[in-house]
Formats: C-alpha cells, sequence, structure tokens
C-alpha cells in the first residue's frame, strides 16, 4: 500500500497542500492565493480567516482529488511565513486583530528607541536577531498597545499569541494545542536560542506577558492529532518549521557549510553552522536550523524582503507584464549592463542594512529605457541583495561556494545564470523546487519512522540542472559597483 505525507505550506501571498509519497515525490497539489492589506505606508496584514479558510480548502481539494489515501497519509507537516503575528481569544480562537505580516514596519520608531536606548547588544547576544519591526515581538507589543481591552485581557491569560504555524495548529486540532517549534520561537525576539528557553528578560524588555506564549517543541516532534482537517481527521502532525527553516531542509543542507538561497516573496540566505551559534559582525542573523532531539543545528541567515514580489509588483502595479513568464524573454534580449537599476525597498531593506525606512527606487532612467531594461533590473536586484548577502558572510569568515536555490523564482534560467555570474559561485537547482514543503514533509516522516536518519533523506536530493558563472571578475564587480552606487542613493 502506498503512504503519503500531506505538507501545509502557509505562505505570504498564498497557501498550499501537496502530497508528497515518501520519495519526495509529489502526488498532488492545491493553491489558492488570499488578499493583501496594506491599511498605512509600510503596513502589511491578512486576515487570520483568510489564512485558515485557503489551508483548509486546499488541504480538503487534495484529499478529495486524491480519493482512497485517507488511510495512507502518515503524518502531516507544516511550514509557515515567518514572524508573522496572530493574537486570538484562548476560548473562542477569535483573533483580536489581523495578523501583522513579517513585512509590516509599523513599529520602526519603537525598534529605533529600543536601539538608541542600547537593548540590542542584549538582545542579539540571546536571540541571534536584531531588533527590528520584521520579528515577532514588536508586532505583539503594538497589538497589546493599541488595540483596546487586548493588554488587560493578555495580563488575565485570556489571549494566546502564535506565529501561523500556531495558529494553524489551533484550528486543525480544535483549540486543543498551542505549540511551536523551535526554528519558528527563534524568529519573535522572546526566545533565547542558547538556552532553548522562552527568555524572562527579553519578555520584560518587551513587556509581554509569558501567559500568550506556546509550548516550543523539536521541529520534528508529536503536535497533536488533527479533529478539524475533514479527512485528515485522526492524522498527527509530526513536522513544523519555518519556511526557510523547512528549505534548508528539504534541500538536505545537513553538513556545516551547505547553504540554500530560496526566492519567493522575499529571499533568504541560510549557511549551516552546525551546533555552533555563530554570531554575525556584519548584521546577518544567528537562527535554530532545526531541532532534533532537543538538540539545535543553528544556522546564518540573511533576510532580503522584497525578491518575487518585486516581478508580482512590475506585473500588477507598473502592469509592464501580464505574467511573470515574459520577465524571461525581455531579459534575454537585454545587454546585462543597460545602466538601470532598481531598488525594490518597498517595505524597508532588510540584510545586511536593516533600514526600515528606505523606500523603492529606480536608478539610471534615459530617454532609450523603456519596459525591458526596467524589466531586466528588477530581476537583477534579487541577485544584486544575493551578493550583498554573500559579501557579509565572507567578511564574517563563512562563504558558500555551491547555493543549493528553490522557490518560484528558479525556473527562470536567465535569473539563474545571472545569479551565478554575479556571486561568482556555482548554483544548482535541483529537480525538485518544492523544497520548502518537502523539507516539513521529511520532518514529519522522520518523526513517523519512514526515515531512518538525516543521511537516508540526503540521498534523496537531486540536482536538475547546475549554474557556473560565466562573468568575468572585472565585469561583476563592475555591475555591483552600480547597484552599491543606488543603494547608497536612497
Amino acid at each position: 500500500m502506498s503512504q503519503y505525507i500531506l505538507a501545509i505550506d502557509q505562505g505570504t501571498t498564498s497557501s498550499r497542500a501537496i502530497l508528497f509519497d515518501l520519495h519526495g515525490n509529489i502526488h498532488a497539489v492545491r493553491q489558492q492565493e488570499f488578499p493583501q492589506h496594506f491599511p498605512d505606508s509600510g503596513w502589511v496584514e491578512h486576515k487570520p480567516a483568510d489564512i485558515w479558510s485557503t489551508v483548509k480548502s486546499t488541504c480538503d481539494e487534495v484529499m478529495a482529488e486524491e480519493f482512497g489515501v485517507n488511510d495512507e497519509v502518515v503524518a502531516v507537516g507544516i511550514t509557515n511565513q515567518r514572524e508573522t503575528t496572530i493574537i486570538w481569544d484562548r476560548k473562542t480562537g477569535e483573533p483580536v486583530y489581523n495578523a501583522i505580516v513579517w513585512q509590516d514596519r509599523r513599529t520602526a520608531a519603537y525598534c529605533k528607541t529600543m536601539k538608541s536606548s542600547n537593548h540590542e547588544p542584549l538582545v542579539h547576544s540571546k536571540t541571534g536577531l536584531l531588533i527590528d519591526p520584521y520579528f515577532s515581538a514588536t508586532k505583539i507589543r503594538w497589538i497589546l498597545e493599541n488595540v483596546p481591552g487586548t493588554r488587560e485581557r493578555a495580563e488575565r491569560g485570556e489571549l494566546v499569541f502564535g506565529t501561523v504555524d500556531s495558529f494553524l495548529l489551533w484550528k486543525l486540532t480544535g483549540g486543543q494545542v498551542h505549540r511551536t517549534d523551535a526554528t519558528n520561537a527563534s524568529r519573535t525576539l522572546l526566545f533565547n536560542i542558547h538556552t532553548q528557553q522562552w527568555d524572562e528578560e527579553l519578555l520584560e524588555l518587551f513587556d509581554i506577558p509569558a501567559s500568550l506564549l506556546p509550548e516550543v517543541m523539536d521541529s520534528s516532534d508529536d503536535f497533536g492529532k488533527i479533529t478539524e482537517g475533514g479527512a485528515l481527521n485522526g492524522v498527527s502532525v509530526l513536522g513544523v518549521a519555518g519556511d526557510q527553516q523547512a528549505a534548508l531542509f528539504g534541500q538536505t543542507c545537513f553538513e556545516v557549510g551547505m547553504a540554500k538561497s530560496t526566492y519567493g516573496t522575499g529571499c533568504f540566505l541560510m549557511l549551516n553552522t552546525g551546533d555552533k551559534a555563530l554570531q554575525s559582525e556584519h548584521r546577518l542573523l544567528t537562527t535554530v536550523a532545526y531541532r532534533l532531539n532537543g538538540k539545535p543545528t543553528y544556522a546564518i541567515e540573511g533576510s532580503i524582503f522584497i525578491a518575487g514580489a518585486t516581478i508580482q509588483w512590475l506585473r500588477d502595479g507598473l502592469q509592464l507584464i501580464s505574467n511573470a513568464s515574459e520577465a524571461e524573454p525581455l531579459a534575454e534580449g537585454t545587454p546585462v549592463d543597460h545602466g538601470v537599476y532598481l531598488v525594490p525597498a518597498f517595505t524597508g531593506l532588510g540584510a545586511p542594512y536593516w533600514d526600515p525606512n528606505a523606500r523603492g527606487a529606480i536608478f539610471g532612467l534615459t530617454r532609450d529605457t523603456g519596459i525591458k531594461e526596467i524589466v531586466t533590473a528588477g530581476l537583477q536586484s534579487v541577485c544584486y541583495q544575493t551578493k550583498d548577502l554573500q559579501k557579509a558572510m565572507e567578511k564574517d569568515g563563512i562563504r558558500p561556494i555551491t547555493l543549493r536555490v528553490d522557490g518560484g523564482m528558479v525556473k527562470n534560467n536567465w535569473v539563474m545564470q545571472f545569479l551565478a555570474d554575479i556571486l561568482g559561485a556555482t548554483v544548482d537547482r535541483p529537480s525538485l523546487v518544492e523544497t520548502t514543503a518537502l523539507g516539513v514533509a521529511y520532518l514529519a516522516g522522520l518523526k513517523a519512522g519512514v526515515y531512518g536518519s538525516l543521511e537516508e533523506l540526503a540521498e534523496l536530493w537531486r540536482c536538475e540542472r547546475r549554474f557556473e558563472p560565466m562573468m568575468s571578475k572585472s565585469d561583476r564587480d563592475r555591475l555591483y559597483a552600480g547597484w552599491i552606487q543606488a543603494v547608497h542613493k536612497l
């Protein structure tokens, strides 16, 4: 009898349910986009009901398509957009406010005050993170301070906080489970990555009641049995990880020095540092890559807020293209040194700049500039931002020579070749680019006992295409210097 693992991949712009066989092959997939809400400049929100309804319906559709496999789903895994913050009623499950999305910058002024009070060294030493609106703690505090009655309710123990994984676990288990995993906990600014505990000093610093917080589990663990999942009822959730850590796991980057870069809404370059939580001196993040059997594996991460969302903006905002697939042929017909630089700082700049107030700009426009140059510059911006991360890692004494890539944008061969050229590094694209969902399927499968070891999982990874750098160093340096100049003009 065939066996399957269902992965719930809850992202920033859509939710997906993917049914994998035990060899890591996709058996069925369903996806639904949901609305983004922008109530003010730099604010980004989701309706929790949209997150839940799209997850529920995609799971229902996959199970309906595969009628008869119900008894053969051995486990469910959840991977999610990280840092996005939801607070809801402990009894009714009713959210007190919309989900505040990781991209949201409304707490920038508060973060600036915290930094000027010299709190960042303490926070960085405990969490591996920087004080930035990106992370969950300042979003939690904003809700407690700005939604009438929530602080009082939180103090009375009536409310709970969760990142999206916790919210989905709560919904799937009918409110019986309030848990998260160590990777998601490590993105809140409240979790001590060295002790692997919620940190009382940080909770006091951000003025957040401990009663809000979920129980922290391993990434491969028994999170609870589904009771509100239709055909999935009775199946246990056995794997949970934030999307970038799940992608690292799906790319089987289990050895120290192995790295992956994911190109979705944002871009995230993550390098495995093993059992050592290396502290970056160049504004990269230290994070939990995964935790198995109580033992954390750490990673260094560079986070870029806008990658694939740039192409979405060129399509929906400027309407220069009607479909993302049109970008590749436009770029192929454009010289790489066309002179235009698009800096997509729509919600600030992430690593290594960490400038929440930066806003997007296009430089180098002339009368000759047309759609193809602007679209090409948008594609190139993703690669230049990855170069920024590579440079920061080099300064910290670590440099990934080979990069395993995944996410929607990596299907674009032109982008992957330009990425290899501008990095001066080999770029490997796996045969299955849905590595985020695959990673959490692997984590669930480990707990279910269908995989015996990390070594067994590593054997399943396959390279579909390798991109080697073909650009001269002088051309690479000249193009990148133009990018740096553009960023400094913001």
